[in-house]
């Protein structure tokens, strides 16, 4: 599936070369921001599943390449942080008290369209997140670890401005699936079209 769906991001990119060449450019830039973490499939006590819901600060690189002021292609590299929940349980008249960390990385291509209006500008993208989910659970004296390598659909919008003509900052949401969790992305990021 990883070659089919560069294969496809491939052949994208090879279409549109003939795009008129005054407006295509490479860029590259970095952001930080704050993700989220949400799922409903945390199991500290056999049979009972709590909701994880929490953030942390993230950060991200990237590059791509527009072929023209409307379409192009961008390759991401995101680190999602690593989220920290604790909950306490009651099990009979036990009480448990369980800590769960989160951490995501993963490298994430688009396609990403562009609507100029000025030195404002509007974006959209789809593509797919390769990511690797690693998670730590403790509780009351035994420790836990999952991990988990997959792929996932993966969209974002953003809103931007580009100052003396390269430097483009932007303010982006970005939404990935991440084995069975929900993880979404506010970022502030800056690129320098070259």
């Amino acid at each position: 599936m990883r070659k089919l769906t560069f294969a496809a991001f491939a052949a994208l990119g090879v279409m549109s070369l003939p795009a008129a060449a005054q407006d295509s450019y490479f860029y590259a830039g970095a952001g930080v921001g704050q993700a989220s973490v949400n799922t409903n499939s945390i199991e500290v006590i056999e049979g009972q599943r709590y909701k994880f819901d929490a953030n942390d600060t993230a950060f991200k690189i990237f590059g791509g390449w527009n072929y023209n002021k409307y379409i192009g292609v961008e390759l991401d590299y995101v680190d999602l942080g690593n989220p920290s929940d604790k909950k306490t349980f009651t099990d009979g008249e036990v009480s448990v008290a369980a800590k769960t960390d989160i951490g995501v990385t993963a490298w994430a291509p688009y396609v990403v369209g562009t609507l100029p209006l000025g030195i404002f500008e509007l974006s959209g993208k789809v593509g797919y997140a390769f990511y690797d989910v690693s998670g730590h659970i403790s509780a009351d004296g035994q420790k836990g670890h999952f991990s988990d390598s997959d792929q996932d659909f993966a969209w974002g919008v953003g809103a931007g401005m580009t100052f003396f003509d390269h430097l483009n900052a932007k303010l982006e949401y970005e939404a990935i699936e991440v084995s069975g969790a929900q993880v979404d992305a506010i970022w502030l990021t800056g690129a320098w079209r070259f």
